[in-house]
């Protein structure tokens, strides 16, 4: 061990930490802006559109969505180490998050940020010296919050804590602490023991399990009390679904689909759909199921073919839908189709809360008109994915989501907010148990007469981990108060996503790479939960998307 190293970092903890983070941080800032500017220009020295620009240049602007969404995450870190240091719950764990978490991001952000596995955006790909951007200042950090020393400090000092903040306080009041505890307490005794035989056996989650969490309010959450929900805030559900997906994703992500729901009726709705579907949703006795993709289409929603033709009475359904989660076991689907034969676009969509027959896995669809199967997946087996064939299938023309045709894709875009702050939540859940699974594996497992976890490759994985779990925490707590105050936050709620996804994919990989062989093996839940994190990098906005539409923010 490099004792002068281990110095600097005891001298750091005092009171230095902060301000060099703040000059580091500035840095980064100028070497976003720098960035941007240079990708306007290429772009307003072009005759083209926008769309045109950014398919053209893609990596070009996506790492554009990558730099923003690193500044962000240190921005939002930052904040976070300054409200627990005002509030006296900046302890040492906390430092060390703060130091090691900027050391490595400024370190990717000057050297070459990983925007996949083997695709690196670099300062020099604006034509950028980042010798000219980046100062000694963060250099001394990235010198200092890089070293094993710094590392080994951070893993050796998180493994002596206990309580609810042993990876660091989460930096929220008190009432989200016991909401956390609360629901972290129901994972450990009723999801975490059995997630892994639920996933090997591909079944789907017990009934039991889904009156469990009605009971304690998950579907209930945030639709408003005058709808018979609980009316509390976006901050509560990334929370809630956090704990829950930290026992298994499928847990976590059955309140994604109420969620989905309900924002499309509280926003969308009339008053006497809101009065009729809400109170069934936050009770639980309706499960919703979202009926967007089409076979040929994914991401391209505009191009959607399922068609709804008005017969006078009631509206007809006839198309293919693809990747429906928890399609069997639903009762309403929010079902999106053309109303207008006419377009070819977004324009001519609607929304429908079309009601269905539950099914099982053994008849997933049981009313005339829709036939389907299900479809084989690596991971988030809980709730099943399926294929959906509609053949004139009715919706009672009242079930038109507010009541008005060719609304569909607007009503859509204002749920897609919450669904990916709640997605960035159910990530940092699954990178959570990721991390669990390697730090129990590591301090367990010998060789070569030590602990796992006393190698230095195993340390700076586990250290990296701890870090960027806490990097995507803030930064999705971040989009969900701004969420909860009224901002618009599609930004942030994207980035939140597109980090935290990568997060759990890369916190899982380590997690398989820490267990070695044992990881490769179906009984070890970590081969589980390497599958599971895998979804999150495309569902909700694949990678790639995601960070085109940020891009587009940005830009225009």
């Amino acid at each position: 061990m490099n004792i002068h190293n281990l110095n600097k970092v005891s001298r750091l903890e005092d009171t230095k930490s902060i301000p060099l983070c703040e000059i580091a941080l500035k840095n980064a800032q100028k070497y976003l802006l720098r960035a941007t500017e240079i990708t306007k220009n290429k772009f307003d020295m072009h005759n083209q559109s926008l769309t045109q620009f950014i398919n053209q240049e893609q990596i070009m602007v996506h790492g554009i969505s990558w730099i923003n969404t690193y500044v962000e995450a240190l921005s939002q870190l930052l904040n976070w180490s300054k409200f627990l240091k005002e509030n006296s719950n900046f302890g040492d764990v906390e430092n060390l998050i703060l130091i090691n978490s900027f050391a490595e991001y400024m370190c990717q952000l000057r050297g070459g940020i990983m925007m996949s596995q083997n695709e690196i955006i670099r300062p020099s790909d604006y034509g950028l010296e980042a010798e000219k951007i980046f100062t000694s200042n963060s250099l001394d950090l990235i010198e200092l919050g890089t070293s094993i020393e710094s590392k080994g400090r951070l893993v050796k000092l998180t493994l002596e804590r206990k309580g609810l903040d042993i990876y660091g306080h989460s930096g929220l009041d008190e009432e989200y602490d016991l909401i956390r505890s609360q629901f972290k307490k129901f994972t450990e005794e009723n999801v975490l023991p059995y997630a892994h035989e639920w996933h090997l056996r591909d079944q789907l989650i017990p009934e039991s399990i889904i009156s469990s969490i009605s009971e304690l309010g998950v579907f209930a959450l945030t639709i408003p009390s005058k709808y018979g929900g609980l009316g509390m805030d976006k901050t509560s559900m990334c929370v809630v679904s956090e704990e829950l997906s930290r026992g298994y994703i499928g847990v976590g992500s059955l309140a994604t689909r109420t969620e989905i729901a309900a924002e499309l009726i509280l926003n969308s709705g009339t008053e006497k759909q809101k009065l009729k579907w809400l109170p069934k949703l936050a009770s639980g006795d309706i499960l919703p199921t979202a009926v967007f993709t089409e076979p040929n289409t994914g991401s391209d929603l505009g191009n959607l073919k399922t068609r709804a033709e008005f017969d006078g009475e009631k509206y007809l359904i006839t198309g293919n839908k693809t990747w429906i989660t928890h399609g069997a076991r639903s009762d309403l689907m929010t079902l999106l189709a053309r109303t207008d034969s006419s377009t070819d676009n977004y324009s001519g969509l609607s929304m429908f809360l079309a009601e269905k027959t539950r099914g099982d896995s053994s008849e997933p669809f049981k009313d005339k008109g829709i036939q389907g199967g299900e479809i084989g997946v690596l991971g988030y087996r809980g709730m099943k994915e399926y294929e959906m064939a509609f053949d004139n299938f009715p919706v009672s023309s009242e079930n038109l989501l507010g009541g008005d045709e060719n609304q569909g894709f607007k009503q859509l875009m204002q749920t897609f907010e919450s669904a990916r702050i709640q997605t960035a939540a159910r990530a940092v859940g699954v990178a959570q148990n990721a991390l669990d699974l390697s730090i129990s594996y590591a301090n367990e497992r010998k060789q070569f007469g030590k602990s796992l976890i006393d190698f230095p490759r195993v340390v700076n994985k586990i250290s990296l981990a701890l870090c960027e779990i806490t990097l995507s925490r803030q930064l999705t707590y971040y989009a969900a108060q701004r969420k909860d105050l009224g901002h618009r936050c599609d930004l942030v709620a994207g980035m939140a996503k597109l980090l935290s996804a990568r997060v759990a994919w890369s916190t899982a990989d380590n997690g398989v790479q820490i267990h070695g062989g044992n990881g490769f093996a179906l009984e070890y839940p970590i081969s589980r939960v390497l599958c599971d994190s895998r979804i999150l990098n495309i569902f909700e906005g694949a990678a790639e998307i995601q960070a085109q539409v940020i891009a587009r923010r940005l830009l225009s």
